[in-house]
C-alpha cells in the first residue's frame, strides 16, 4: 500500500453554516483515477477543503463516500467567467439556484455572474446579495461582477472601490451587454482598476456599426435578409482598449472573442507587452452562421456567429494560448423571448452544462488540446486572470479539493427540458456530444454525482 503523503488527521472540523458548531466533513475517496488523463490510474483522497493524498490503495475514514473513478480523467473544478445567472430581476429564466446547478452539473466550481440584472449589479447593495446568495445554495462559488457604469448606461462609473471592498470582494467589473463605448469613460475605467488590484472585462461592440444588426455581415446574412454585423465593430474596440490598457498600465479581459481578427490583434497586443486576456466561448468554437438557415431565434447570440474561417481561426488561437480561456457566456432566456421573428429574439444560450463536451469535440478529439490543456484554458487560466488562489490549482496534496471527474468516452444527447436551467435555449438540442462530467466536488464535498446535484447541497433545486 503506498503511504498517503500528509500527516493530516483523517477527517477535519468545519463549521457547520446553519448553527455555527463544528461539525466533522466526510472524506471523498476517488479511486483509480487518471490525474489530467496521464500515467497510471491512482487514488485521489480529499478531506474538507484540501487534497489529502494521491496514491494506490489509499485507506479513507470509516464514513468516507468512494467513487469509483473507472479510469476516467480527474481534472481541477472549471472556473467560468463569464454566467448570467439574472437573479435578481428575471428568475422566470434563471435563479442562482437553478444556474449553480447547472455549472455543478456541467463540473464548475466557480462562476462569475455577470452584472446586467434587474437592478443591475452597479452597487454594494446587489453585488453583496449575489454572493451571499451563492453562498447559501452551497453549490459554487457564485463571484459576483460589478458593472463598470452605472445602469450599464456607460456615462457614469460605478463605484467599484466600494464593491470591490464589500463582502463580495469584486473582483472584476463588465458592463457585458453593453460595450464601455466612450474612451475616456474606459480610460478612467482602466485607470481605477489598476489601483484597486481588480479586473475590467470589456464587451467589444463599437454601437455605431452594429444599430439593427442581429447577424454576422457575410454572405450568408446578407441572402437571408438579416441585417448585417461587421468584425471591425469588434475588433476596433479590441484595439482601442488595447492601446488604452498600455497607457494606463492596467489589465484588460476581452470577452467571448469571435473573429480571426481579434485573434491577431490579441496576439499583436501581448507581443507588445500589454496585459490584455481574451476568452472564447463554446459556441463560437463550434458553430457558425451556416445555423441561420432555419431562422430559429436560438442561434441569435451576441456577438453573432461567423464564418467557418473564424471558427477555425478561434480554435488555432485557443490551442496556441492567444485566447487564454473558454468562458460560457451561459445566457438563460424565457421561451417567447426566443421563440420568435429572428430579429426580435433575445441574443443568448445556455452554455454551463455544455460547454465541457463542446471543448472536447472542437479541441481534444482534433489534437488541439490535450487534458492538461483543457485544465489550462477551463480551470487554471480563469483562475488566474481574476486572482483566485482557491481555484485551478494543481491536483497536489495540500491544494483545494475542487475537482471533477470526466468520462472522456461517454455521449449524451443534449435535451434543453432536462438541463438543470429553468430556460431551454440550447442551441445544441437533440445533438449527440461527447464527454460527460461524471463527479463535482467543492472543497472536499461532492455538489454533483453521475448526472444529479447531490440532494442537501442545494436549495430545493432538482
Amino acid at each position: 500500500m503506498t503511504e498517503p503523503y500528509t500527516d493530516r488527521p483523517s477527517a477535519q472540523k468545519t463549521k457547520n453554516s446553519g448553527t455555527g458548531e463544528d461539525s466533522v466533513s466526510p472524506q471523498v475517496l476517488i479511486r483509480n483515477v487518471l490525474v489530467y488523463g496521464e500515467g497510471a490510474p491512482t487514488d485521489v483522497l480529499l478531506g474538507d477543503e484540501q487534497i489529502l493524498a494521491l496514491g494506490t490503495d489509499l485507506e479513507a475514514s470509516p464514513d468516507a463516500e468512494v467513487i469509483d473513478g473507472a479510469g476516467r480523467i480527474l481534472l481541477p473544478g472549471f472556473v467560468d467567467l463569464h454566467t448570467h445567472l439574472r437573479e435578481p430581476g428575471r428568475e422566470d429564466t434563471e435563479t442562482i439556484d437553478t444556474g449553480s446547478a447547472a455549472a455543478a452539473l456541467g463540473g464548475y466550481t466557480a462562476v462569475f455572474a455577470m452584472a446586467n440584472t434587474d437592478p443591475v449589479a452597479d452597487s454594494v447593495v446587489v453585488t453583496d446579495h449575489v454572493w451571499r446568495r451563492g453562498q447559501e445554495v452551497g453549490l459554487v462559488d457564485v463571484h459576483p461582477v460589478g458593472a463598470v457604469t452605472v445602469g450599464l448606461a456607460g456615462t457614469q462609473l460605478a463605484e467599484m472601490g466600494t464593491m470591490a471592498a464589500g463582502v463580495g470582494r469584486v473582483r472584476m467589473f463588465s458592463d457585458d451587454g453593453h460595450c464601455v463605448h466612450d474612451p475616456l469613460i474606459m480610460r478612467r475605467a482602466l485607470e481605477y482598476s489598476s489601483s484597486l488590484g481588480v479586473l475590467i472585462a470589456q464587451h467589444a461592440e463599437e454601437p455605431r456599426l452594429t444599430a439593427g444588426a442581429v447577424a454576422h455581415e457575410g454572405p450568408t446574412a446578407a441572402r437571408l435578409g438579416l441585417a448585417g454585423w461587421p468584425r471591425a465593430a469588434e475588433e476596433s474596440i479590441v484595439a482601442r482598449d488595447a492601446l488604452l490598457a498600455r497607457d494606463a498600465g492596467a489589465r484588460v479581459h476581452i470577452c467571448h472573442a469571435s473573429t480571426a481578427g481579434t485573434v491577431e490583434l490579441v496576439r499583436w497586443a501581448k507581443a507588445q507587452g500589454i496585459p490584455i486576456t481574451a476568452e472564447v466561448t463554446p459556441h463560437h468554437l463550434l458553430l457558425d452562421d451556416s445555423r441561420l438557415e432555419t431562422y430559429d431565434g436560438v442561434n441569435r447570440v451576441n456577438p453573432p456567429l461567423r464564418e467557418r474561417s473564424d471558427v477555425e481561426a478561434l480554435r488555432r488561437g485557443l490551442a496556441e494560448g492567444v485566447l487564454d480561456c473558454v468562458a460560457t457566456d451561459h445566457a438563460p432566456h424565457a421561451e417567447q423571448d426566443k421563440c420568435c421573428e429572428f430579429s426580435q429574439a433575445r441574443p443568448g444560450m445556455l452554455g454551463l452544462e455544455t460547454a465541457l463536451s463542446i471543448v472536447v469535440e472542437t479541441m481534444v478529439r482534433p489534437g488541439l488540446l490535450d487534458w492538461r490543456g483543457v485544465a489550462k484554458v477551463m480551470s487554471e487560466r480563469p483562475a488566474q486572470i481574476v486572482g483566485l488562489d482557491d481555484q485551478g490549482r494543481p491536483l497536489e496534496v495540500g491544494e483545494p479539493a475542487n475537482v471533477v471527474l470526466v468520462d472522456p468516452d461517454a455521449e449524451w444527447t443534449v435535451r434543453g427540458p432536462e438541463l438543470a436551467s429553468v430556460a431551454h435555449n440550447t442551441p445544441y438540442e437533440a445533438m449527440t456530444l461527447p464527454g460527460k462530467v461524471v463527479a463535482t466536488v467543492l472543497r472536499g464535498r461532492i455538489t454533483a454525482l453521475d448526472g444529479a446535484v447531490r440532494p442537501g447541497t442545494g436549495s430545493g433545486v432538482r
